[in-house]
């Protein structure tokens, strides 16, 4: 919080204690320039946070602070939509930069250097809808389930299906699944 305010005062901070909350608030807020996302927020399973406030508003930078460790951490962060990623134990002066860089735009998504990246964009493409049926899915979940979860009908939760396996370049729920628990979908940092 202090970071935020003494890099943009005039800032308005929407805190959230769940990803839910917090996808809620993405979608809803006018004028929002940044996320900071913890990947063990609560509701979280590894870079599904990422992913899932991407989705909802993919023009507005994440900048990921975190406890996970690892320059693949921040690699993987980065594949799926953060603008950046920043330890928790990082300094103030490092945050504040971080920020500053971020509401400026400068950070900068690697280029995907092999099929495993490629794919990471394919997920950070996904709608918001679409992302929440993966979940759903890797939740093991049936289509009529999701359709309940979800309050949409199995007809269009077959055709979530459809575009996310096509974007994924699988053949079936299954290969989705693994897909996606590949990238850390599923993974606790």
């Amino acid at each position: 919080m202090l970071a935020v305010t003494r890099v943009a005062p005039q800032a308005q901070i929407l805190e959230c204690g769940t990803l839910a909350a917090a996808a809620r608030a993405a979608a809803a807020a006018d004028g929002l320039r940044l996320i900071l996302l913890d990947l063990k927020m609560p509701g979280a399973i590894g870079y599904s946070g990422i992913a899932l406030l991407h989705a909802e508003r993919p023009e507005v930078p994440i900048l990921v602070v975190s406890s996970a460790e690892g320059a693949g951490v921040a690699d993987e962060a980065r594949q799926l939509g953060a603008i950046g990623f920043l330890s928790k134990d990082s300094d103030l002066d490092t945050i504040e930069q971080a920020i500053a860089r971020a509401l400026g735009g400068r950070a900068t998504k690697p280029a995907p250097s092999g099929p495993h990246e490629a794919v990471q964009q394919e997920i950070a493409s996904l709608t918001p809808t679409q992302l929440r049926v993966l979940l759903e899915v890797l939740d093991g979940k049936l289509n009529k389930q999701i359709a309940h979860d979800l309050g949409m009908s199995e007809a269009t939760v077959k055709a979530h299906m459809t575009v996310i396996m096509r974007k994924l370049g699988v053949q079936n729920r299954t290969q989705a699944a693994l897909v996606a628990r590949s990238l850390g979908l599923n993974l606790r940092h």
